[in-house]
This record gives structure tokens, sequence and C-alpha cells, in this order.
């Protein structure tokens, strides 16, 4: 029996994803549109993420930004795009002209840049502090006893106002403890949205409140 084409099971796939965003919101009493899924296209070639797009996906997340340009360049007008990984400061100019969303700001040094650029450019992409929840020292994000402390500076030092935070729980860790505690930060700094949640745990995150999740081998499939 024939296997059906990869863009006719990215299509699949992603409609099933849909279709499970939409029963964990109502499981936790929220309406499905109240969680924005995320589709992690970073390093997936182009025959996966075209019929994603065309079958009405419209937000995407990327890791890189130049690997962002060369891929929506000449689509940019098409979609909303998350910036999801960690953000060098000599690229910032170029994330803040290119992204609709940055979700890991987790320095001041990187505040301060971001706050320049924005100043600059007269364009504020919305913002998200990383949170490390598990305190990996691998990964990028602010722990989060000083998540508080770093939040205000945001606000109060270089005029920045994140509408979220976001995080990455640990692999060998079950994630719910990690949602519920970004959950907390958020709810103590008055943030609204809560980026959290990926392929093996989104509608844990749900649960837990997430507003996005980020998504992507679930849709995709495996990068390669």
């Amino acid at each position: 029996m024939a296997q059906p084409p990869p863009a006719a099971l990215s299509e699949r796939a992603w409609a099933d994803v849909v279709a499970r965003i939409a029963r964990a919101a109502q499981a936790a009493g929220r309406p499905s549109e109240s969680v924005t899924l995320v589709a992690v296209s970073k390093m997936q070639p182009w025959e996966a993420v075209e019929p994603v797009l065309a079958a009405g996906q419209k937000v995407f997340g990327e890791n890189r930004v130049q690997e962002a340009q060369a891929r929506w360049a000449e689509r940019r007008g098409e979609i909303a795009l998350h910036l999801i990984g960690p953000l060098q400061t000599n690229k910032a100019a170029d994330a803040v002209a290119f992204f609709d969303v940055i979700e890991t700001l987790d320095r001041e040094k990187l505040a301060r840049v971001l706050a320049e650029e924005i100043g600059k450019q007269g364009k504020a992409p919305r913002l998200y502090v990383q949170v490390n929840t598990g305190e990996e020292p691998q990964k990028a994000g602010v722990i989060p006893a000083d998540a508080d402390a770093f939040i205000a500076a945001c606000r109060r030092t270089y005029g920045l106002e994140p509408e979220g935070l976001m995080c990455i729980p640990p692999a060998a860790e079950p994630a719910g403890p990690h949602f519920a505690l970004l959950a907390r930060v958020a709810a103590r700094n008055g943030l609204a949205k809560l980026s959290m949640g990926m392929s093996d745990d989104f509608e844990t995150a749900i649960a837990f409140g997430a507003t996005s999740v980020r998504v992507g081998s679930a849709v995709f499939g495996a990068r390669s």
C-alpha cells in the first residue's frame, strides 16, 4: 500500500495537533482560541512546512535569525513569527526588525540592546522573558529566584514591557511542576501570557494555563 506523500502527512499531523489543543483547552475549561499553536519550523524542509502554511497555520517559531530570514522573507506578510531560540546581542537589530515576538529575553545586556533597537527602529516586537525553571546550566533563561528582579529591571530600567514568560522544562523531569512554577511567577508579576509546552507535553501545559504551545516534531515529523 502506497504511503501518503510528505505534504499530506504534515497537513494531517497539523490537523491532529490542532484538534488535541482544542480538546485540552476544553478539558481545562477554556475556549480553544485561548491557546495559540506556534508551529516550530526550524530546520524543517520547505516541503513539510508549505502544506501546513497552506492549510491555515499562520504562527511559526524559528530558532535562528538568519534561518528565519532565508525561509520567510518573501512570505513575511502572511504569518506571525516568533523567535524561540537564544538571541545574541549582535543579532538583536535583525530580530527586532524581522520578528513579531521574541520569546528569549533572559539577561540585562540583551534587554538594554533590545531597548536601544526598539528606540532606533520605532518597532517593538512583543517580548517574553525566558525562565530556566530547572536551573540547567546548559540552557538559557533567568533562574526563578532572579525572575522578579529581572522583570522589574526590564520595566523600570529599560522601558520594556514583557507580555509573558517562556520555559523549557528539563527533559528528564515531569513537566507539570515547571509549568506551575512559571504560572506562579507570571501571576505575581502581572503577566498574562505563558509560552510553555512542546510536542511531548503541550496538553499538560494547557492544563497549567499555557496561552501558546511550541510544537515542531508532532506537526512536521522529526528533523533530519
